[in-house]
């Protein structure tokens, strides 16, 4: 059997800090921010214990822009992504090393606001709660993708047309292997 490995993390927590959203020489949007993840316990003597784990999270390209946009200190967020360890040199000479995770897909918790990647976190800091707590998909997204998304939406309504004529098919008992 073929050697398989998976490296995969996922984490329900806090931003600690303000994404910090660069471009690359090249322009390749990269966006790095924090993430506290919390876990309490109780001791066989009744105490209540709490321990906080800071997470290192780096986005790339589209992903990073939108952690630019939707995302701010505070905000509750579902992170998705693979572990990376580097190595790196210092202003003072010594060899450091750094665990990272590199985000794959993100979840923002809503928190009764109405978030809209045109806005800047003072912004929506200054907002009043609505009962409308979901981003739109056509928001999130350029007019190219969002024609994207509606063609691959007709082409899944004409596959399920397709398989509907299919079941309504008659079917011979004995092709039954039970």
């Amino acid at each position: 059997m073929a050697s398989r490995s998976l490296n995969r993390v996922i984490i329900i927590g806090n931003l600690t800090r303000d994404p910090e959203l660069k471009y690359t020489p090249n322009g390749t949007a990269v966006c790095t921010f924090g993430v506290a993840t919390n876990r309490t316990w109780t001791t066989a003597d009744g105490q209540q214990k709490e321990d906080v784990q800071y997470h290192r999270i780096v986005a790339w390209q589209k992903l990073a822009e939108l952690c630019g946009k939707l995302l701010n200190k505070g905000k509750k967020v579902f992170l998705e992504g693979r572990l990376t360890y580097r190595t790196f040199v210092g202003r003072d000479g010594q060899e450091r090393n750094i665990t990272e995770i590199v985000l794959d897909d993100f979840i923002v918790f809503s928190d009764g606001k109405r978030v809209s990647p045109t806005e800047t976190p003072e912004k929506r800091e200054e907002e009043k709660p609505t009962t409308e707590n979901t981003t739109s998909i056509e928001e999130l997204t350029s007019s190219k993708e969002s024609t994207k998304l509606e063609k691959k939406g007709k082409k899944t309504e004409e596959k399920a047309a397709q398989e509907k004529e299919e079941d309504n098919e008659t079917v011979n008992p004995e092709d039954i292997p039970f």
